[in-house]
């Protein structure tokens, strides 16, 4: 049995933190290849940031979801656990829905339902882990900022 202040309290976090950056940075090398002429020539929404913006925004993310799920898999709050991990599948898919099979709409309904997972997440996570909860704040800053951005696109690709 790992005790709350022995090292077993920081492994879950640590490897929680490494899972969610690998898995994330799979899923965006998915799309990796095409020569993204299909999202270079896409109209963008006001306030859309250049694209090497993504890359280390996404990785610092990454981290931060890791390190909230083990510390919610640390605490056996496996009903926090699950909702983090549907909207954690959610995430996975969006890049290769959006910049794979260029499906702005289907993208969009994915984010939006990733949001409502993740407020779910943070809001069972305020109940147990405040400091897992805290984690989730600046995806869910930056999820508002991205489903701007999808719907952005949407609305000018028609």
């Amino acid at each position: 049995m790992m005790s709350v202040t022995g090292n077993g309290r920081w492994a879950w976090p640590v490897v929680g933190a490494l899972v969610c950056l690998g898995l994330g940075t799979a899923s965006g090398l998915a799309t990796v290849g095409g020569d993204g002429s299909w999202y270079r020539e896409l109209v963008r929404p006001l306030g859309t940031p250049p694209s090497w913006v993504f890359g280390p925004v996404w990785t610092v993310l990454y981290l931060l979801m890791g390190l909230a799920l083990g510390r919610l898999i640390f605490r056996k709050r496996y009903q926090a656990v699950t909702v983090f991990g549907i909207q954690f599948g959610l995430n996975l898919l969006w890049t290769p829905v959006f910049f794979g099979m260029q499906r702005i709409d289907a993208a969009l309904a994915l984010i939006c339902a990733m949001g409502l997972g993740l407020v779910a997440t943070i809001s069972m996570a305020w109940k147990v882990d405040r400091v897992a909860a805290w984690l989730l704040v600046p995806y869910l800053i930056w999820l508002g900022y991205a489903t701007y951005l999808n719907a952005g696109f949407l609305i000018l690709a028609k």
